[in-house]
């Protein structure tokens, strides 16, 4: 039996059995893999911290016939606040759906394992606008795995001037004429094409570190939100809300399991 050390963020789990859990884990490098943990629903067991719901850690794992298999793990981060504000954690849950959709096995995954931490630890630990840094992940997700928008020019006539809408039949900005022409692009302010070029081109640890008005914020969730649907063909809205129903279970664990650490205090 080879182990294999590896850090992973849970993206899912489901109950097997009595006691047992499938966990579907993030890695940097092996990618998305589906996880058996047995024993883990157990009250003692050493695997039921870090097989919570959006537990990031240290796993060895192994590899069997059809999955691979936890051997250990070791919580380095709960999040423990999403766990206190059902807004966090429904946010949360969109991010871990989404990422969940869009990767697979033997992917090199570090980029989007490292977005999906940075976000998903703003939402726990800032106070930041939810919706902004929901906006924000969207954008730059995109951008990793392949979706990257045409945004230093005009999509259609190549002209660097006067960019003012966002086109999503072509992928990108388009100046105010070819904009004008273009029935499914929404025109936007000249901050939020500021925005998007610095979310898609920005540092990985410096992508939430700017703000914006209000009315910026509403057309960079509009942007994000078409975008993200358009290029993945499905409706989130509607598919996050059936995934955050399906984890009702795993969230009644983690509170169980809060409560627990709460009392030995």
């Amino acid at each position: 039996m080879g182990l294999i050390k590896t850090k992973g963020l849970i993206l899912a789990q489901n109950n097997m059995g009595d006691y047992d859990k499938m966990c579907t884990l993030l890695t940097p490098d092996l990618g998305k893999i589906g996880c058996s943990a047995k024993g883990a629903r157990r009250a003692k067991s050493t695997l039921m911290a870090g097989t919570q719901f959006l537990c990031f850690g240290d796993f060895l794992i192994y590899k069997g016939a059809s999955s691979y298999h936890i051997n250990s793990c070791e919580p380095i981060e709960i999040f423990y606040n999403l766990r206190l504000d059902i807004d966090k954690l429904t946010y949360a849950s969109r991010v871990a759906k989404i990422v969940n959709d869009v990767t697979d096995e033997n992917q090199n995954t570090y980029r989007i394992l490292q977005l999906t931490l940075n976000t998903i630890y703003m939402l726990s630990e800032s106070d930041k606008d939810m919706e902004f840094i929901y906006s924000i992940f969207k954008i730059r997700l995109l951008s990793i795995i392949g979706f990257r928008p045409i945004i230093d020019r005009c999509t259609n006539c190549g002209s660097k001037e006067n960019l003012r809408y966002f086109s999503f039949k072509d992928s990108g900005f388009k100046c105010e004429s070819c904009g004008r022409q273009d029935k499914g692009a929404v025109q936007i302010s000249d901050t939020t094409i500021k925005a998007i070029r610095y979310i898609i081109m920005a540092d990985a640890k410096k992508i939430y570190s700017f703000d914006l008005s209000d009315e910026n914020k509403q057309e960079l969730k509009l942007v994000s939100k078409i975008d993200l649907n358009d290029c993945l063909d499905r409706e989130y809205e509607w598919l996050v809300l059936t995934y955050i129903l399906l984890l009702g279970d795993a969230i009644k664990q983690i509170e169980e399991y809060i409560k627990e650490i709460d009392e030995k205090k």
